[in-house]
This record gives structure tokens, sequence and C-alpha cells, in this order.
């Protein structure tokens, strides 16, 4: 049997006076602390078999006379101890009582903050791009993700059969017309720039926001879906001059003051001459590491100035406007931004990673 926390009563005694079991009683009832003592005390002193009990079954063996008096003054220190439980029983559940409006919760208090959401960081960097070009005068215009191939592909200079196409794995959509399938989720945001041009005269300057799909493997470096900003700019005597330092200036916000940038020609179809635009590592400071590949520089977008066929095909007079573009891709800018060598992490949802940015 488990022992009681609470010290054990005295038992009863035969012999023991009415002055005795009172004295003690109200002792006893004063030590009590909890419902549980005191429900132990009530048996010990007014239960079945409690003391005060006991003195009163044995009446019937006394005198007639001494019967009336000890019976009487039993019956009154009956009626005192069970009033005296009734007492002691209120003043213990208001004891309860306050102890728990002091410890009451209080309703019109606002409750424990709830976790809140942040941006993912590719939309983190993507704003910061597009408040860097928007502070050089650009607007931003948003286009559709399931394009044509006419402004995917042909409109810059794309042909069917030209070898570049090679350089998109495309994702065609289940549309029929003239029995061929001309509509795709777009591989890069240049179409837009198309669009743009055939709905606006010169000058122009925007940047293209969006979301461009490939099916292509993934790896460390390549996902099959990405985020794309494609910048155009087309007016009277624009120069690579211009391009170039547009790029260097947005290098230098994004990846800080300091950077060191270079441009080295490449092929693009839609721009001629081509570029691409390289920053010093901010890893090696340009020794030479891993990140960028032995060589002290970093990629980090490809840029050129626009061809006279699209500016003709768009009905602009390629001896009077000319212009600049350029495309980078979000996730590869915060790659270099944050040390991130894996593109993956972006899109498997752990928020072990994302909750760090």
């Amino acid at each position: 049997m488990a022992a009681s926390l609470t010290p054990a009563l005295p038992m009863p005694s035969d012999n023991e006076s009415l002055e005795e079991i009172e004295s003690q009683a109200l002792s006893d009832l004063g030590a009590v602390a909890d419902g549980d003592a005191l429900e132990r005390w009530r048996v010990a002193y007014l239960g079945r078999r409690g003391r005060l009990t006991r003195v009163l079954r044995g009446l019937a063996d006394l005198p007639l006379e001494e019967r009336k008096r000890v019976g009487d003054k039993a019956n009154r220190l009956k009626q005192e101890l069970e009033g005296a439980v009734r007492e002691k029983r209120a003043r213990l559940a208001m004891s309860a009582t306050e102890a728990l409006i002091a410890e009451r919760i209080d309703v019109t208090l606002p409750g424990p903050p709830l976790p809140s959401g942040r941006l993912h960081p590719t939309t983190q960097t993507l704003r910061d791009v597009l408040d860097c070009f928007v502070s050089m005068g650009f607007q931003v215009v948003e286009g559709p993700e399931i394009e044509w191939d006419r402004y995917n592909f042909e409109a810059l200079r794309i042909p069917r059969d030209h070898p570049a196409r090679d350089m998109w794995d495309t994702l065609w959509i289940d549309y029929e017309k003239d029995g061929e399938r001309p509509m795709l989720l777009r591989t890069h945001t240049s179409p837009n720039q198309i669009r743009i041009m055939e709905q606006t005269q010169p000058p122009i300057r925007v940047v293209v926001p969006g979301k461009c799909y490939r099916y292509e493997a993934t790896d460390p470096t390549h996902e099959w879906m990405m985020t794309q900003v494609e910048g155009l700019a087309v007016d009277e005597g624009i120069s690579m001059a211009d391009l170039k330092g547009t790029l260097a200036e947005f290098a230098r916000r994004i990846f800080g003051p300091d950077r060191k940038v270079a441009f080295r020609c490449d092929y693009f179809p839609f721009v001629e001459p081509g570029m691409e635009l390289r920053i010093d590592c901010f890893l090696c400071g340009g020794d030479g590491c891993r990140t960028c590949s032995r060589t002290g520089w970093i990629e980090i977008l490809g840029a050129g100035m626009v061809h006279p066929e699209i500016l003709e095909a768009v009905g602009y007079d390629s001896e009077r406007y000319t212009g600049f573009a350029f495309g980078l891709g979000i996730e590869r800018i915060a790659m270099l931004r944050h040390g991130i060598e894996d593109i993956r992490l972006f899109y498997a949802n752990d928020l072990r990673f994302l909750s760090q940015f």
C-alpha cells in the first residue's frame, strides 16, 4: 500500500473523554490543507467507525442519567464538528478559487505569435535585381509563360532548322494547328521583348521577369524550371558603351561596389555583337578557385546589341534605332550572392535551407 503524504490521525480509544476528542479533532482540523486530508479527518472522527461515533454507540451501556448527559454533550460536539467541516471545506474551496484566479488566462491578451512566412530566396534576389534596373529608368513588364513558337524562336532569329535550338530542350504543349504543335512553355523571357516592340515605339527600356522551362536533366547547376530577367533598351544612338555601363552598374549594386567587371565575346542568335558579363571572383579575389573554375572570373549573364534584322522585323528603322538586350538567371545570381552550390536546394522545400534567408 502506498504511504500517505498526510500524517495518520490518532486511532480511537474506548476510554477517551469527549473533551479529549474535541481538543484533538479541532487541532487536527487546523492542520488540514486540502480536500483529501479533510475527508480523511471526517472519516476519522465522524465516520461509521470514527472516534465520536464510537462514543455515541457506547451510550446504550451507560445508566439513564449518565446516558442523557453524555449523549447531549456528544450530539452538541457532533454538530460543532460537522459545522467546522463545512466551514473548512468552504475555506478550502475559496482558496482553490483564488489560486485559479491568480493563475487564470487573460483572454483579452494577444495569443502567442504564429510562425510567419518569408520571401523565397529567389524572390528576394529577383526584387533586388528589378529594383536595381528600375532605379536606372527601366520598367518592369511581364508576359505569358505559355508561348507561341513564333515569339519564342522564329522572331528571335532561331528558325526551325537552326542549330541554336539545340541550346533549349523544349516542353511543347499538346495543341495542334495545321498539323504542327506551335505552342510551348517558354524557354526564356526574350519573347516578350518582341511583343513589346510590336506594340511600342522607341524609346524603350524594359526588364522582363518570369519563369522559364526546359526539358533537361537536373544537376547542381541546372533545373528544368528557372527564373530569368531579360532587359531591352531601344532608342536613337544607343551603343555598346551604354550596355557596358548599365551592366557594370548592375554588377556593383548586386555584388558590391568593389567588384571588377569584364566583358567577353559570346554568341547569341538575337544579338550582334554578343558578349557575356563577368565579375572577379569574390571568394578567391581573382587568384582562382573551384567556384570560378580557376580563372578568377565568374560569368553572370549574356548580353549584346539587338540584331538589326530583329529591329526591321518589328517595323523599326535599324538605321535610326539601335538597342541592347541582356538576360540573366535569378537562381544563379542568388547562388553567387549566398554561396549556394546546388541549384536544386531552391525548390526542394526544405525549411532548414529556406529559413536561412
